[in-house]
């Protein structure tokens, strides 16, 4: 049997429950969790914290490091911001695209999503991206190759 939205998050529920001001701690708890916030999972939250079911998909759709769907198997994220755009960030998405099908921003494809950042705080060490959380800096096209390499390996051993 698989367990109701609401059975799910008893336990995060009761941790943040009555206090609209831990709306944010919740989230990131679920997201932390399960990778995603599910849209089923807001009408409870928005009743535990006294808020709308408005308000709280505002909170989650305002802030892009929430998700309603589930993660792809592997995520690259990219800074795109000023200092890794002028050592050579621009270029690197274009081989990111390029290397893994996947459109910056868009679509997974074969399991590879790719997203922009906006500062990694690698900024003497640019350009920066993480692969699966991981963070890397001084990234050249031939090292995102190898890290992709290796990354893909880890996720093969890690369902095995």
């Amino acid at each position: 049997m698989v367990p109701t939205p609401h059975a799910t998050l008893a336990p995060l529920l009761a941790r943040h429950a009555g206090h609209a001001h831990e709306l944010l701690p919740l989230l990131h708890a679920l997201q932390d969790r399960d990778g995603y916030i599910d849209p089923a999972h807001v009408p409870a939250i928005a009743s535990a914290l006294n808020l709308s079911r408005a308000e709280v998909h505002g909170v989650i759709t305002f802030y892009h490091h929430f998700r309603s769907a589930p993660p792809p198997p592997m995520v690259v994220q990219v800074c795109r911001a000023e200092a890794c755009q002028s050592r050579g960030g621009e270029a690197l998405v274009a081989h990111i695209e390029a290397c893994t099908g996947a459109s910056v921003d868009g679509a997974p494809c074969h399991g590879v999503g790719v997203e922009s950042v906006y500062c990694l705080g690698q900024c003497a060490l640019s350009p920066a991206v993480t692969i699966n959380g991981e963070l890397h800096a001084r990234v050249s096209p031939s090292r995102f190759d190898a890290l992709l390499a290796s990354a893909a390996v880890r996720e093969e051993d890690a369902h095995v």
